[in-house]
């Protein structure tokens, strides 16, 4: 892993992956199952998530580092922390309290790490919080956590318990289809490369959305 300046986030480090890292053949097993004679009934490894920006979590960032008062002073949940990219950037801004929810063991010992890279002080909580009542926070910040439809259909009502509570949640997400379009409001967009891009490919607006109470998304 790579020391390594984010890309349109020039102000935070993360260690991420580089072709030297080997970390691509993970993904590239969960995309397509083993190629080299491993048993199918191995486990499988998980995929290195949290060893890249993704485009939701980094137009978070931005927008957080270009409007710290929205997050200035406030307890903050930074749910599916992934590398901890948007947890780092709500303390750099002046959160009171960050708080890095992750399950994945090694995006929990990445959030550790990076925070450390950065100066940041996080609260990292390795349990799935999606299921139970939200923390006592005031702002939810949930980036790329639309990545598929059985996801999406777990955590928007864990948002709107959260809604419920009086806490404000902001959303980063590069329009994937499982994204509740209808429940969100647009605040800001920023072109950012995505997980999953080829190098040198044209990188695509993705949005900064508050979401909004209305109708169960189907």
């Amino acid at each position: 892993m790579r020391l390594a300046p984010v890309p349109a986030l020039p102000e935070i480090l993360l260690y991420t992956a580089h072709p030297g890292s080997g970390l691509r053949r993970l993904v590239e097993w969960q995309d397509h199952g083993p190629e080299d004679g491993t048993e199918a009934n191995e486990p499988e490894p998980q995929p290195p998530y949290w060893a890249y920006a993704w485009a939701g979590g980094a137009v978070l960032a931005r927008y957080i580092l270009d409007h710290p008062q929205s997050v200035a002073g406030r307890r903050v949940l930074d749910l599916g922390a992934g590398s901890g990219l948007v947890g780092i950037a709500a303390a750099k801004a002046g959160a009171s309290t960050v708080i890095a929810a992750e399950i994945d063991r090694n995006g929990v010992a990445a959030i550790g790490l990076n925070a450390a890279a950065n100066g940041a002080e996080i609260t990292i909580v390795d349990q799935d919080i999606i299921t139970g009542p939200p923390p006592a926070v005031d702002l939810v910040l949930a980036g790329d956590v639309f990545y598929g439809r059985e996801v999406a259909l777990r955590v928007i009502p864990f948002l709107d318990r959260c809604l419920a509570a009086g806490i404000d949640v902001l959303v980063g997400d590069p329009r994937r289809n499982d994204l509740p379009l209808s429940r969100l409001r647009l605040l800001a967009e920023y072109q950012v490369p995505d997980f999953g891009d080829a190098k040198g490919a044209e990188t695509k607006p993705s949005g900064v959305f508050s979401f909004e109470a209305g109708e169960r998304w189907r």
